[in-house]
């Protein structure tokens, strides 16, 4: 048989994380911010990934796993996908100052649709500027962590299993 080394979950991590810099990139200099569904092709990206990676891990073990197996290698590597967009976001927001700025002024601009009083309005900006990386961070990983769970547990789910019996290989 042709043995295949599998692919490590640090790897796979870092060629999505890879791909959803490059689409972030794209989104946010198209100016394809405001656009309804393009969270959700960045989601479907995700998952599309992790049960790729997933299968390809379960072809490389000759599909000689079990779901947990499947399911611990696509949830690791949700992980490190997960610190390499943190570790992104902050890189991108530290180069480029004024992209911030921009998501507050937007923010502004959808309260003074809502008819807000101006210092109730000043009073959330402040709160969001001051809670800003943490609700940045925060919701990265809350994110990620819940749609890399979804595609694991798919991945994991839909990768063939071959197991083995134990009992089969006792040599007597």
């Amino acid at each position: 048989m042709n043995e295949q080394k599998p692919i490590s979950h640090l790897i796979a991590g870092l060629i999505i994380g890879a791909i959803m810099i490059i689409f972030s990139l794209v989104v946010e200099f198209a100016g394809l911010q405001q656009v309804k569904g393009i969270p959700l092709i960045g989601y479907g990206i995700i998952m599309a990934c992790l049960i790729l990676f997933i299968s390809i891990y379960g072809k490389a073990m000759n599909n000689q796993v079990t779901f947990g197996n499947l399911f611990s290698y696509g949830f690791k590597t949700t992980a490190v996908l997960m610190l390499t967009m943190i570790l992104f976001t902050i890189i991108f927001f530290l180069l480029f100052p004024d992209i911030k700025e921009k998501l507050f002024e937007s923010a502004r601009q959808k309260m003074e649709e809502k008819i807000m009083p101006e210092d109730e309005i000043m009073d959330k900006l402040s709160i969001g500027k001051k809670m800003f990386w943490p609700l940045t961070i925060g919701s990265i990983a809350l994110v990620y962590a819940v749609v890399g769970a979804i595609a694991s547990l798919i991945g994991a789910a839909i990768t063939k299993k071959n197991l083995i019996n134990p009992i089969d290989q006792l040599d007597m």
